[in-house]
């Protein structure tokens, strides 16, 4: 109980900062891919702050540069409901507080469930989230693992799943693991949670710099490494060759053509690249088609195809499955609306016994994947077969509780929270466009405030830095 329940007064969520973050991941080429070449990772970051003095609420949504300034005033519509609201109803029911961000009907007609109102969704509801935690003084996959199959079913958003699954259908899934959840946790405990890496894979990188971070990620135990493909298929084909001749046959190589293809090409390019003994294929074609990707997952088998990471909601994701469209289900904490929607999937997804290995390529996505794929194994699916979260190395100095990684695996958070919470430093360096990263060190122009001179800008940039 807080401060002010013990004086006889409630505690109030009583006002919000949201913020505009850019990192300039493009000056390197991190996070490079055949479709997104030059993107600046960045987050739309919003502080929930209450009347109980350091109890606050910290998420965010991740976008690639331009276009994060829209997300931000998309938060600020979609915070509006919390302010002034008794912490105890903000955070006591966790589905009625989404169901209530979700009920605005002028904002939903941008969506339903998809766009920038879906990612201001994500962003305010992992604030909330990361409140919750904090107030029980919890890490968020403690805080979910210690409820009750009821509860966990309240809190996720099974609207339009009736057809795959049914509330009833499943508390009955999941009431079977509850008994199991303590040895899972120890198991975690002195395992981790396994991991890829695509810290050495980005499009942009050369052969020499793939290579020696190759060799960084196997000297620090990790086996499992994903390239980026899709520009040109006699570079894929040499960056594939080098890869797999440094991980050995025993090592997974993850391809992901980041949606460059349509479905012919996907499957003519696969063909090429099957020599490499690809672990999977990721987002072969456009996000949204359902049936390209069963076609393309048909026609390259044995190679198998991951996707979701675009994902726009649950729905999406059920069509996914119901149309065998992927053997790997790649959950994203952003794209989907926060842990609510998550959960929604996790539980479709174990039902169909398809193992979920979720996205994690951008600023403190592995901050917040790893709760959820420990909320997978230990009260959901408790299955470890075929499940690799995604891992990358940069920017986690930003966070005050960064993910911790060991011998190729996630370890378990302790701090109370989603492990969302950035440095104020931080904040004040990247806040766009006045923070004195954008302002002392580049031209503002450099993230294109409006487009003119951006290349020569990048270029002078990159000049100072080799």
């Amino acid at each position: 109980m807080s401060e002010t329940e013990e004086d006889g007064r409630m505690t109030r969520i009583t006002d919000y900062d949201v913020h505009d973050l850019r990192f300039p991941t493009s000056v390197h080429a991190d996070g490079s891919d055949a479709m997104n070449k030059d993107g600046d990772h960045s987050a739309a970051y919003v502080t929930l702050r209450t009347d109980e003095p350091g109890l606050e609420g910290n998420g965010f949504t991740f976008t690639i540069g331009r276009g994060n300034d829209i997300c931000v005033r998309a938060i600020r519509d979609r915070v509006q409901p919390l302010l002034g609201m008794d912490l105890e109803e903000a955070v006591g029911d966790l589905g009625a507080t989404y169901r209530l961000l979700a009920s605005d009907t002028q904002l939903r007609w941008l969506g339903p469930d998809k766009g920038v109102v879906h990612l201001a969704q994500a962003a305010v509801m992992n604030a909330v989230w990361d409140l919750a935690a904090k107030r029980a003084g919890k890490p968020v996959w403690r805080f979910v693992t210690d409820m009750s199959s009821e509860e966990i079913v309240r809190a996720a958003d099974l609207s339009y799943l009736a057809d795959e699954v049914t509330p009833e259908e499943a508390v009955a899934l999941l009431k079977p693991q509850e008994p199991l959840r303590a040895r899972r946790i120890e198991h975690l405990r002195g395992h981790g949670y396994p991991c890829y890496s695509t810290a050495a894979g980005w499009l942009g990188y050369s052969d020499e710099k793939m290579r020696r971070l190759i060799r960084e990620e196997l000297g620090a135990g990790t086996r499992n490494i994903k390239l980026k493909v899709g520009e040109r298929v006699e570079d894929d084909i040499r960056r594939c060759g080098i890869a797999r001749e440094m991980i050995g046959p025993q090592g997974g190589l993850m391809l992901d053509a980041n949606q460059v293809w349509d479905v012919p090409t996907a499957i003519e390019w696969m063909g090429e690249l099957a020599r490499f003994d690809p672990y999977w294929i990721e987002e072969p074609t456009h996000p949204d088609d359902i049936l390209g990707h069963a076609r393309i997952r048909k026609e390259i088998a044995p190679i198998r195809v991951a996707t979701g990471e675009h994902g726009m909601n649950r729905v999406l994701h059920k069509q996914l499955m119901q149309a065998g469209s992927y053997d790997f289900c790649q959950i994203d904490a952003c794209r989907l609306a926060s842990v609510n929607e998550v959960l929604a999937v996790l539980i479709m997804a174990a039902r169909r016994r398809i193992p979920v290995c979720p996205h994690a390529g951008g600023v403190g996505l592995c901050e917040l994947i790893q709760h959820l794929i420990i909320i997978d194994y230990v009260a959901i699916s408790g299955d470890l077969e075929d499940r690799f979260a995604e891992y990358v190395d940069h920017l986690h100095e930003h966070f005050t509780e960064p993910c911790v990684m060991e011998d190729g695996a996630y370890r378990l958070p302790s701090s109370p929270g989603y492990s969302s919470t950035m440095k104020p430093q931080s904040i004040a360096d990247y806040a766009f466009p006045d923070g004195r990263y954008w302002t002392d060190e580049h031209p503002r122009v450099i993230a294109g405030i409006d487009g003119s001179g951006a290349d020569e800008c990048r270029a002078r940039v990159r000049a100072a830095r080799s």
